[in-house]
């Protein structure tokens, strides 16, 4: 995939935490006028457009906090499947490739880049459905090796440390209080004795200044 392929995030789709995050993060995001274009390894804007608004409703912004949109996921979703772990580097691909018990894991010659690829086909114009149809299509697939993989992925790029492209500026772990991996709690034990403690969400990198070389950045 070349790297003229951009998702662009309009500011009215989402809150303006994951524009500032963008901003923040990455010097190839270019953020203007109210949007951002962010560049995409994998996907083509439109696969990444279907992908957006499949995981929205999903996870969808409601009145408890913020959804996929906001939290970046198909930004999460596009960095694993450009990845070696979206070319099945780790799992034995060699035939007979057979139906077996579901403790054996997928069984398939498809690798998570095919099947995405043919999923989201399947889905059409997906992003221009309203949202009830859209529901009912994503129910008819519920079934399929495509949408366990997005259903997971989703609930990954919404809850996973921000450095790989998802839970933009940690609105994932604000939304269920997860306060972020820390490494101890001494330096709070007297200062918050008989309170109420929830600290505020930090990210690995935030916690120990280090940045370190993430999966979905190594060559195949």
């Amino acid at each position: 995939m070349q790297r003229r392929e951009f998702l662009i995030i309009p500011a009215a789709a989402m809150g303006s935490s994951l524009l500032q995050f963008l901003a923040r993060e990455s010097a190839r995001v270019e953020v203007r006028g109210g949007e951002a274009r962010v560049p995409l390894r994998f996907f083509t804007s439109e696969e990444a457009r279907v992908v957006s608004a499949a995981a929205e409703r999903i996870m969808p912004r409601d009145a408890s906090g913020p959804g996929a949109t906001d939290a970046g996921v198909v930004i999460y979703i596009d960095r694993q499947l450009a990845g070696p772990y979206g070319r099945d580097r780790r799992r034995y691909t060699k035939g007979p490739f057979t139906a077996s018990v579901p403790q054996h894991g997928y069984q398939g010659a498809d690798d998570m880049r095919l099947v995405y690829r043919a999923g989201i086909a399947g889905l059409g114009d997906f992003a221009s459905l309203p949202s009830e149809r859209q529901d009912e299509v994503l129910a008819s697939i519920e079934t399929t090796r495509f949408f366990a993989l997005l259903h997971a992925h989703t609930i990954e790029g919404m809850f996973s440390d921000p450095m790989h492209g998802g839970n933009a500026d940690l609105v994932g772990w604000t939304l269920v209080g997860y306060p972020g991996p820390q490494m101890s709690y001494r330096a709070h034990v007297d200062k918050h004795f008989g309170e109420r403690f929830r600290p505020k969400p930090a990210s690995l990198r935030q916690i120990t200044g280090l940045k370190g070389t993430l999966l979905e950045d190594e060559p195949g």
